[in-house]
């Protein structure tokens, strides 16, 4: 009796140990969750809304407080532009009523600007005001590529409807020599456009969404605009970030995003958007460390290989380089103008 009770008995705790070490094993693959400290934290950032990279604020001195945000005007050297000549100066009223109800051409930005008789300045125009010339143009070049025969012929078509709405004589550039200066601004920013990524992954345990905005609210980061999303936003109100922080959107809008388990997050760097004064890779590479080091992880590159501080330096000095050459085309990152090539 004394064996079977013996038996019965180291059967029990044979259970015991089993449920214990099961119930560790869950604890310790359940992924890391938020202090409750962390939604406080992230409220006090809530009202602030990661910018469109379309939005193009006026350049100017950012200790005064935000920057009125103003979209910059036509450039000849990354716009195709066609002078508008008027019998009579016009108002504007008159020229917001003729604007085409797109204001793109392909996929390209069309514009229309005038020259405003009080202040002898090209503006985009506004009711109130009156304009004594006028212009129209279209992007030579974005991301999606350059302006092509089709698109300019839309261009021209877009142009001339606007004209004959408001008794305007349009001065057309010559097609070819137009479609030849976009592939040219084409193949440069081609060969000068650098987007940056690097990787922070889980060593052991994975990640909470709750975990990765908390951690990140600590470094500067403040909610996007799209779920998953959060960014260290610019000096000046209104800018494209500096850096992006990503993660799986799905797990971000999960009913219980705390069971979600994500064990790896995306930094990234948009490296014409974003003004060479900000050091925006030096901020990158040390907010990557840092989040690293809090969380328990290793930084990699995008094919998940560890970076070593030699290969950051290297990055940073081909950067540099890259900002050079930006900056002798008038092209400089995080400038109206490169903000409009380079989307």
């Amino acid at each position: 009796m004394s064996l079977q009770m013996g038996l019965l008995l180291l059967g029990v705790l044979l259970l015991v140990a089993m449920a214990g070490y099961y119930a560790w094993l869950a604890r310790k693959s359940r992924p890391r969750q938020a202090e409750p400290t962390g939604p406080r934290i992230l409220e006090q950032e809530a009202g602030r809304i990661e910018p469109h990279l379309n939005e193009f604020p006026l350049a100017g001195d950012t200790t005064a407080g935000p920057v009125p945000e103003k979209k910059p005007g036509l450039d000849a050297l990354i716009d195709a532009i066609a002078p508008i000549a008027l019998e009579t100066p016009v108002s504007g009223e008159a020229v917001l009523a003729a604007l085409p109800a797109t204001r793109r051409v392909g996929s390209k930005l069309f514009s229309i600007e005038g020259l405003n008789t009080a202040t002898q300045r090209w503006e985009p125009p506004l009711a109130g005001q009156s304009y004594s010339q006028l212009q129209a143009g279209v992007q030579l070049a974005n991301r999606s590529g350059a302006l092509n025969d089709i698109e300019f012929s839309e261009f021209a078509m877009k142009t001339q409807g606007f004209c004959d709405a408001i008794n305007g004589a349009p001065d057309l550039p010559a097609m070819r020599s137009e479609v030849n200066r976009a592939r040219e601004l084409d193949q440069f920013a081609s060969g000068h456009d650098a987007q940056l990524v690097l990787l922070v992954q889980a060593r052991r345990v994975a990640w909470s969404p709750s975990y990765i905005q908390q951690t990140a609210a600590r470094h500067g980061f403040v909610m996007g605009s799209l779920a998953g999303r959060l960014v260290i936003p610019a000096a000046t109100a209104g800018l494209p970030p500096v850096v992006s922080l990503s993660f799986d959107a799905l797990a971000a809008l999960a009913d219980d995003p705390t069971q979600s388990a994500l064990r790896q997050i995306t930094l990234g760097l948009d490296v014409a958007q974003v003004d060479r004064s900000e050091k925006p890779f030096e901020r990158m590479r040390a907010v990557a460390d840092a989040l690293a080091r809090d969380m328990d992880g290793v930084v990699t590159d995008d094919q998940g290989a560890a970076l070593s501080p030699d290969a950051m330096t290297v990055i940073a000095a081909e950067l540099e380089q890259l900002y050079d050459i930006l900056e002798q085309h008038e092209l400089a990152a995080g400038s109206p103008l490169a903000r409009r090539l380079f989307s």
